[in-house]
């Protein structure tokens, strides 16, 4: 694939002149110091109708955001993860429903939390064992101590404080000793499940995650760009991180953090790890949109790739009633959660005039990308602003998309 746009905006149904409000509306988020800068790619069936660039992907550098500019895509990994081992269940190593435990031993007596301080918690045997079903529709209990609204949150955050420089193996261990947070399949809730499903690939396919993705699923699909860290040699294209100032409309740049993907990892996050591209990403999502399949290489079958892109939470519910009201990469409102993506049940609900079984997700430097199957689009967002929840431009963008629809 060649990297720009390839199509009339007409020929596929985009009004090239309402495209163009995308550019207006964003710049000014650079213009006025919210954002450093920010790329946005439009495709409509497997077409490139609108790629923009606006500003800075190094504000003190004054280097401009480019075509091959690198960005952490964070939680954007986590797609990356799910197909890795959907890939593996269609060859039949495990079936959705088997325990966790028959690939991960520390996961064998998993307890919950039912009360009492995190010096001293008070826990249940859990009734079910985590199965990978539980690990990929983050309904297995697991939690992230960025939340900061449970004792379980808190327990993640002292147990990363003594993990220190663990790989990964180790770590899905240390969080294997953690309770879980409620019982298996209860809950839905934001949480480190894909990186312990990353742990999962790694032990079924008996490959290291990097090297599975790299064989698997990035060298196949043409997605050069993507790993998870950026070499020396292609430093000038990373982008910075920035974050809010505090106090001041601007931005602060983040180099403690921005710079750990400037080194090997000491530990493979399939939750949110990787470095990649516009172009690259926009590939991932091509593959999606053509049922597993770009260019002659298929990943997934079409009758797979439907699959993980249904609700699979129970009774349908949303993320409003079935989810903890905490953050996450979506909104939650008409919004449920298959194998992997968050899916559109109810546009109505989600205040977007976005189709039934559009998916999606995003990182926290408020990168984001959806499918929408129905309308047969892609869209990707790259910039690198944490948190995400910063400015709503995710919700923004939808809007934008979607009125240059015209047929």
């Amino acid at each position: 694939m060649g990297f720009g746009v390839n199509v009339d905006p007409g020929e596929v149904g985009l009004d090239a002149r309402r495209l163009r409000r995308i550019d207006t509306h964003f710049s000014r988020y650079v213009d006025d110091g919210r954002l450093a800068g920010w790329q946005v790619m439009v495709s409509r069936r497997g077409k490139v109708a609108h790629l923009t660039s606006h500003g800075l992907a190094d504000k003190e550098a004054g280097v401009p955001v480019r075509t091959d500019t690198l960005w952490r895509i964070y939680s954007m990994t986590k797609p990356l993860t799910s197909v890795a081992a959907m890939m593996l269940w269609e060859e039949g190593a495990f079936e959705l429903s088997d325990p966790v435990s028959r690939w991960l031993p520390e996961f064998s007596e998993p307890r919950v939390y039912t009360g009492g301080p995190a010096a001293k918690p008070v826990t249940v045997p859990a009734t079910e064992p985590i199965r990978v079903w539980h690990l990929l529709t983050h309904t297995a209990g697991l939690t992230y101590g960025f939340h900061r609204v449970h004792v379980t949150d808190e327990l993640y955050r002292l147990a990363e404080a003594e993990m220190g420089s663990a790989d990964l193996a180790t770590r899905v261990r240390g969080w294997a000793k953690l309770p879980l947070a409620f019982q298996p399949g209860a809950e839905w809730n934001y949480s480190v499940a894909t990186d312990v499903l990353g742990r999962f690939v790694e032990a079924v396919s008996g490959q290291s995650l990097d090297t599975f993705f790299s064989e698997r699923i990035l060298g196949p699909l043409g997605m050069t760009d993507t790993a998870f860290w950026c070499p020396e040699a292609q430093r000038h294209r990373l982008a910075a991180l920035y974050t809010r100032a505090p106090g001041a409309p601007g931005t602060a740049r983040i180099d403690a953090i921005g710079q750990e993907v400037m080194r090997p990892p000491v530990w493979l996050s399939g939750g949110g790890g990787l470095v990649s591209t516009t172009r690259d990403y926009t590939r991932f999502t091509w593959m999606l949109l053509r049922g597993g399949e770009l260019d002659g290489v298929r990943l997934l079958s079409p009758r797979t790739v439907r699959y993980m892109t249904q609700n699979h939470l129970p009774g349908k519910a949303d993320l409003a009633t079935f989810g903890r009201p905490l953050f996450a990469e979506t909104r939650f409102d008409g919004v449920g959660f298959g194998l992997g993506f968050a899916v559109v049940d109810n546009p109505v609900a989600y205040r977007t005039p976005t189709s039934v079984g559009e998916y999606h997700w995003g990182g926290m430097a408020s990168t984001a990308f959806w499918v929408d199957p129905t309308e047969q689009l892609t869209v990707v967002l790259m910039t690198q602003l944490l948190p995400s929840s910063a400015y709503p431009l995710r919700s923004q963008l939808r809007q934008l998309v979607y009125q240059a629809l015209v047929d």
